[in-house]
């Protein structure tokens, strides 16, 4: 029978004397198949190579059981995500297995997700800024095709989504970092903006008067209302399904349902002009989309986590 998903791969680098004792806990626990010694030892860190492979549902379990073994301190546990397996005892492991593989939650690949997002790099601002620029034309021009063009550049979602996972693991490090990456990135997106629109007036690329009546298309974006809130909730629920299950299409609607890159971008044009009530009302917007998709990210994971037996 083929799976698809359903099961992930530990390789296991354990020290020699506990080997034995971790490879006969391994095969006595449910979930896990294909369970093989390697041959050849491991030298950096030393010890046996253990390979198994271990049902979603129940990879929490395997790996928080190692690691009361202290196996990641003194050798390595390295996860692994399989595409495809064909095997009845992979089928067999599965159904021994509690839960459903859909709903399973493998806590230590969602906060490897989020450490690689909550970084703050060159490229993570520079995508920031080209979004905000492309936000802020779409904004000038009254054109919705490039504000979705732009909600989809904008990589704001990974922090926040990083801040999700460590708010709910109680990573206080962690969120503080993920909380700096995403204040400054919109700190600096807001800026990027500003400073364009700036040079597009010097220029004559942009028209004198800021007028938001003219631009009816996005004035919305600066007009935040109850309906903002719900569609931010609704994103915050469906992005976090779509990173804790591996679902990137679900992840793209997610980018173009929130206006929080719109948002940071009409905060700069609007600054540009001195039309303060707007910059307002995109401030607004903004953190009624960062608190709508943060609490909705942070709840979904806790019931996740509640509904299959994960606890965080």
């Amino acid at each position: 029978m083929a799976f698809d998903g359903g099961v992930i791969q530990l390789r296991l680098i354990v020290p020699v004397e506990r080997a034995q004792a971790v490879f006969e806990g391994l095969g006595a626990r449910p979930g896990v198949a294909h369970l093989m010694a390697v041959p050849t030892r491991a030298t950096v860190p030393a010890g046996e190579v253990l390979v198994c492979d271990v049902a979603r549902e129940a990879a929490n379990e395997v790996i928080e059981w190692l690691q009361e073994l202290d196996v990641h301190r003194d050798g390595a546990i390295v996860v692994s995500a399989v595409d495809s397996v064909i095997s009845d005892a992979a089928a067999a492991a599965e159904a021994a297995a509690p839960g459903h593989a859909g709903d399973a939650l493998v806590w230590e690949q969602v906060e490897a997700h989020a450490r690689e997002h909550a970084m703050l790099t060159s490229s993570f601002l520079v995508f920031m800024s080209i979004a905000t620029v492309i936000a802020g034309v779409g904004i000038l021009l009254d054109a919705p095709i490039l504000i979705v063009g732009a909600m989809v550049v904008g990589p704001e979602y990974g922090p926040l989504a990083a801040l999700c996972v460590s708010v709910v693991r109680r990573r206080r490090r962690p969120s503080l970092h993920a909380a700096g990456t995403l204040a400054v990135g919109l700190a600096v997106a807001a800026a990027a903006a500003l400073l364009s629109t700036i040079a597009f007036r010097v220029s004559g690329l942009a028209p004198d008067d800021y007028d938001l009546g003219a631009r009816e298309l996005t004035a919305f974006i600066a007009r935040p209302d109850g309906m903002a809130l719900v569609v931010a909730v609704l994103a915050g629920i469906a992005g976090m399904l779509s990173l804790t299950q591996g679902r990137s299409g679900a992840l793209i609607g997610v980018l173009v349902s929130v206006t929080t890159i719109p948002a940071a971008a009409n905060v700069g044009v609007a600054a540009a002009y001195g039309a303060w009530s707007e910059v307002g009302g995109a401030g607004a917007q903004l953190g009624l989309n960062l608190a709508g998709l943060l609490v909705a990210g942070v709840v979904t994971l806790v019931v996740q986590a509640r509904t299959t037996s994960s606890a965080p």
